[in-house]
């Protein structure tokens, strides 16, 4: 799938509107599926910072919350924002809950999932903190869980992908 075709899936965001990714105005996206109560829930220190430091040059990242994984999203919207903004400072963007994987997976999960990752596997979304970095070339690197935002082979992808 081609990244213009990617960006142009929509979704809804945390206020009820139907967005697509190139309504952000990034240059590249990493689309996380989120959750509050996970050991990898942490790594929202790292995607913000990403953020805070990319994010004047074309960059976003946007969470997607996913209570699919043991049930480790539970709460509504509102209450994952609270979350978000208090624990971690949270500046980008966050969707509506999603369903990742299944029949009712997001359509932009869908496309996504089609991506494979470094050992070439695509399909289902293995765990929660799973990362799809959408870059303007129309790639799609697909990063999984235990590979923190911080992991040089993300960020030499942000920044080959910026412009300087």
């Amino acid at each position: 799938m081609t990244d213009s075709a990617v960006r142009s899936i929509p979704f809804t965001d945390a206020a009820g509107q139907e967005k697509t990714l190139d309504d952000l105005g990034a240059e590249v996206v990493l689309v996380v599926n989120v959750a509050s109560k996970c050991g990898l829930t942490p790594q929202y220190e790292q995607l913000e910072e990403l953020q805070r430091l990319y994010a004047d040059r074309g960059f976003s990242v946007v969470g997607f919350p996913c209570n699919q994984f043991f049930g480790q999203e539970p709460g509504s919207v509102d209450q994952i924002l609270e979350f978000c903004s208090t624990t971690y400072g949270i500046s980008f963007p966050i969707s509506d809950k999603v369903k990742v994987n299944g029949k009712n997976a997001a359509d932009l999960y869908k496309a996504l999932k089609e991506a494979p990752d470094a050992d070439g596997k695509a399909g289902r979304v293995a765990w929660n903190f799973e990362k799809f970095l959408v870059l303007p070339d129309g790639d799609v690197l697909r990063f999984r869980p235990n590979v923190t935002p911080d992991n040089p082979a993300i960020v030499e992808a942000i920044e080959a992908a910026l412009p300087r």
